[in-house]
């Protein structure tokens, strides 16, 4: 399976939060090829509708556009760039990477450096590096010249093209969660392709969900979906060191990840396993005793309540340029979702 269009163009456009633009531009061209209204919110989040045969019940099928970054914080006087993070790094992941600055006047390429390990005295080899012991280098010989391209507040990612493995296994940055927009909207387009179901199914991008979920919320209370389901990734438990015991058995190739507990919608579980039995999916679980940590902890508390599942692919080496994915598991996630909008009725779902 090679990897589709979309994604490609998805995963190659930078996007952290709150700087979301490439990546959202993309989608909506996508989803006005299909899609009976696109539409822009003034936080950055996009919503492609497909009607259905009535206008209930409204189905908000959400991924979140954003990923991880960083910000230039000072410019130094020989040139290099302080930065803090946007989004949950392991500054160990950061350590010798190529980056992108995103300048008003264009991207800027850089290499993270720190002290090398040769002049590092003592303890100091043993210590885990933080991020401020780290900083962005774009080659320049002093401030000033710095300061003519590179401004405090600009925004920067790594530099990390796409590459696909063997058995249909793709590596990329951003991965989390360019997968969960891309799901949104394919489901949208084979929803529609189907002649539509009893309701509307609105495909969301969703901006900032890395630092905290602002355009999912913000989306949930003007669209005020009648229900809604948060596609994300999660750890994929077949890799070293990740715990199955706390996370659930999901490995690459198992499939799509339900999650069962505190704020999900049991009822909407209920009609996702029902979907996957009708198009011969297996599902696996994930429990969640409080939050989620996806955009569904904002949705579901949106108004009078929504109820909300949540559905991951399981994802290797999460938050890092080598986010590792099967695209079968991205293809059976789809399935199951765009089963489950095609088997809604126009009646109001049981809250728990």
């Amino acid at each position: 399976m090679s990897t589709p269009a979309l994604l490609q163009s998805l995963l190659t456009a930078p996007g952290p939060p709150g700087h979301e633009e490439a990546p959202a531009a993309a989608w909506r061209e996508a989803a006005r090829g299909f899609a009976d209204e696109v539409t822009l919110d003034a936080v950055g989040t996009s919503v492609a509708r497909v009607n259905g045969a009535g206008d209930h019940p409204l189905l908000a099928v959400v991924g979140h556009v954003d990923e991880i970054g960083l910000l230039v914080s000072h410019v130094n006087d020989r040139g290099f760039l302080h930065v803090v993070g946007s989004g949950g790094w392991d500054p160990q992941v950061l350590v010798g990477q190529r980056v992108e600055v995103l300048t008003r006047g264009g991207p800027v390429a850089g290499v993270v450096g720190r002290k090398p390990i040769h002049v590092l005295e003592g303890d100091e080899r043993k210590k885990a590096v933080e991020l401020k012991g780290l900083h962005v280098d774009i080659g320049v010989r002093d401030g000033e010249e710095a300061r003519q391209v590179v401004r405090e507040g600009d925004p920067i990612v790594i530099a990390a093209e796409p590459v696909e493995l063997r058995g249909d296994r793709l590596v990329s940055r951003s991965l989390d969660n360019r997968l969960g927009v891309y799901v949104a909207l394919e489901v949208a387009r084979r929803v529609k392709e189907a002649g539509g179901g009893a309701g509307p199914v609105a495909a969301v991008a969703a901006t900032m969900e890395e630092i905290g979920s602002h355009g999912a919320r913000t989306m949930a209370f003007g669209l005020e979906p009648d229900l809604c389901i948060a596609v994300d990734v999660t750890h994929a438990t077949d890799a070293p060191g990740v715990d199955a015991g706390e996370l659930g058995e999901h490995g690459l190739g198992s499939g799509p990840v339900i999650t069962r507990g505190a704020i999900v919608s049991r009822p909407l579980n209920d009609l996702l396993d029902a979907a996957a039995e009708s198009v011969g999916i297996e599902c696996t679980s994930e429990a969640a005793g409080s939050a989620t940590h996806t955009d569904a902890d904002a949705i579901h508390v949106s108004r009078t309540g929504v109820p909300t599942a949540v559905v991951s692919i399981p994802l290797r080496y999460m938050h890092s340029p080598v986010e590792l994915v099967e695209l079968g598991d991205v293809e059976a996630t789809i399935e199951v979702i765009a089963a489950l909008a095609l088997r809604l009725e126009d009646s109001p779902l049981p809250r728990w």
